[in-house]
């Protein structure tokens, strides 16, 4: 419903239109008709899902935590279909596309910008 409610949330707030816009586009296909089109929204499209993945692959590791992980890590685990399983994997493909970047690059990309946040978002684990 978060796709659906954060226009009037968002507006009554003060929000700009192009937050509002990037927020109800990131469910693109999945709960919102609102497509990405610009690069913000694009990124926040794609790694939506991303760090989903990326966490789960983190909290499995021994040090439990994101400033240890590597790409080859998340690609292991991005094959194991039955691993964090309703991560939307085609999303990110497309969303990679979209963004004319290699998978490989934007999960670099994305684990280097959790790695700046990671004991906020509870990532930084034994390290």
């Amino acid at each position: 419903q978060h796709c659906l409610k954060v226009r009037e949330i968002l507006a009554g707030e003060g929000w700009p239109e192009e937050y509002i816009r990037a927020v109800q586009s990131h469910g693109w296909g999945i709960c919102s008709e609102v497509e990405p089109v610009e690069r913000m929204e694009n990124v926040l499209y794609t790694i939506d899902e991303l760090t989903g993945l990326i966490a789960a692959a983190a909290l499995v590791r021994p040090s439990r935590s994101v400033l240890d992980l590597e790409v080859k890590s998340v690609k292991k685990k991005w094959k194991d279909k039955a691993f964090a399983a309703r991560v939307n994997r085609e999303v990110i493909e497309k969303g990679a596309a979209r963004l004319g970047m290699a998978l490989d690059e934007v999960i670099k990309e994305t684990i280097a910008g959790m790695r700046k946040v990671a004991a906020e978002i509870g990532l930084q684990g034994n390290l």
